[in-house]
This record gives structure tokens, sequence and C-alpha cells, in this order.
């Protein structure tokens, strides 16, 4: 069965210098050895991360470094039976923190509204990932490999017992490090022209959108099956209705496979299951102190 990560390609490429190399040919590691990754290694790596930018230098996020194997193992089972959680010699669990932040504002008598403001939550989140970016890349930098993994939404929860989180600190991605057994081949990319718009956003014809994805899934089918066809046609169904549905499998049916977008939202990233909970989503965050998508109440009282 193919990759939905879609397909690996060799650039057989010359670079002015090894940062652009590791960057152009990073690739996602699934596959460790079973070798510890030396402190002072760790330590830079880590460093990396925290000297990230961030918006006013404020750092609202934490990170929560995972090596005890039972807790490895139980983060593998709750983040959907990813082995590589288990096998990769360090976890990295990012954090939004608005708790330490609030913490600090309260011991020196300053204002504070983080935890209920959209604007914290979107500089937060990019602040966050932007860390965790920069651990990818010192990473490669010292021959380790990383892979990241989202489905920690699916145990927000769990991931606050588990690690005893505060209110105000919220989890946004897990990241696996470890030296790799080998190192995967990057995978093709939609190119400058495709993804890059100068001065303002320019639609391609859709000859020339469909010229991209097919290069850049040249060769990827996926077979069809009952169970396959029954899937799409129901989440079809589901999300556009029963004409678009029975338009679909047809489509599948004269191609004889399924194409990688068929199976990227409708078996893989199912695209009513995706768009289902949201109302779910908001709730948890306010159970984890964060009001991000409320209507600030400000606590204050008038003076008699």
């Amino acid at each position: 069965m193919p990759s939905h990560h879609g397909v690996g390609e060799k650039t057989g490429r010359s670079f002015p210098n090894d940062t652009l190399r590791l960057l152009i040919e990073r690739s996602s590691c699934r596959s460790f050895e079973n070798k510890k990754i030396p402190p002072d290694v760790l330590d830079l790596v880590l460093e990396s991360g925290i000297h990230a930018a961030t918006g006013g230098n404020l750092q609202p996020y934490s990170i929560i470094k995972i090596e005890n194997q039972t807790t490895k193992d139980k983060l593998t089972k709750l983040v959907g039976d990813q082995p590589f959680v288990s096998t990769a010699p360090v976890d990295l669990l990012f954090c939004i923190d608005y708790h330490r932040l609030e913490r600090w504002a309260k011991l020196e008598t300053a204002p504070y509204a983080a935890r209920s403001a959209f604007r914290h939550f979107w500089i937060g989140f990019q602040d966050t990932i932007i860390a965790a970016q920069n651990i990818c890349t010192a990473a490669d930098a010292l021959d380790l490999g990383s892979v990241y993994v989202g489905t920690v939404m699916e145990c927000f929860r769990e991931l606050r017992e588990m690690f005893e989180l505060p209110e105000g600190v919220f989890p946004v991605v897990l990241l696996c490090l470890g030296y790799p057994k080998v190192r995967p081949e990057p995978r093709k990319k939609l190119g400058v022209p495709v993804m890059v718009h100068d001065e303002k956003y320019r639609e391609l014809t859709d000859a020339d959108l469909l010229a991209a994805f097919n290069q850049k899934y040249s060769g990827w089918k996926k077979e069809i099956t009952v169970e396959r066809l029954e899937t799409i046609e129901y989440i079809c169904r589901e999300v556009h209705g029963d004409a678009f549905a029975e338009e679909c499998v047809a489509k599948i049916k004269r191609q004889g496979h399924v194409n990688a977008v068929q199976n990227y939202f409708g078996l893989h990233y199912m695209a009513s299951i995706m768009a289902a909970d949201n109302d779910e989503f908001m709730a948890i965050m306010e159970e984890f102190g964060c009001h991000w998508f409320k209507k600030f109440e400000p606590k204050k009282t008038k003076d008699e």
C-alpha cells in the first residue's frame, strides 16, 4: 500500500551549504535505533528550540521531555498506536503555556488576560510551532531524525492528567527524536511556482493545478477494494450528499484506482470526521482554562 505521505524523491542536488541541504532534503523519520541521545547533544537541540523567534520575546510555550519507557508506551496508545512514539529515545510534547506568564504577572502586580485573548492564542500557537521546527532542524544537523505527531488532539484530557498540566497550558504537538535506522528519502513537494505568489494571490488554471499535483504524486495509486469504495461513498454522502457520492464512486471506477486526494480526504483524513466535534474541542479548551474563543468579561469593580 502506498504511503499517504506521497512519493519519495532523490534530489541529487548540490547546495551552497549544509544548512540549505538540511532544510530542503529533510524527511520524517519513523524508525529509530535503540540508542540513547547523549545529554550534551539533546541539550544543544533543546537550546536551539528555545532560541527560536517568539512574539515580544515572551516564549509562551513549554516542552515536556519524555524519556521514561513506561510513559512512552502509554503515550503510543493514546496517540493512535504509532509504535515509533515508544521506540524513539526521546519524545517532546510542545504546549502553549500562559500559566508561567500569568504567575510572573501576579508576582509583579501586572494586568494579565492572555488566557482570554485570541490574539495571544494566535501568537502563542505560532511561537510553539516555530520552536518545534527549530528543534527539528537542529536534530537533523546533529544526525538525528524526527517526526511530528499531530494526533495529540485526540487525547487532550489524558495528556493533561498524565503530565499534570496546570490551567493555561495546552498541548499542541508531539515530536519524536532519535538516531534513524534508515534516513527516509524526502517527499516530493509542490514547487515555488505553485506555492509562492508574487505580490498578490494568483489562481492557477485547472490544467496547471492538476499538472502540479500529478507531478507531486506521480505514480501514486491505491487499489480499489469494496471496503474502500464503501467508505469513500459514505464520507462523500455525509459531506456533500448523494449526487456527489455517486459522482466520486463513478470517477474512481473509471480511473481504476483511488487517487491521492480521494485517499487523503475519503480514507485517511476523512472529511466528515475531521470536521466533527468542533464544539467539543472548544469545550476542552475551556476545561484547560483557555477562553480564547469567548467574549472577554473583565473582572472589575467601580470605586465607591
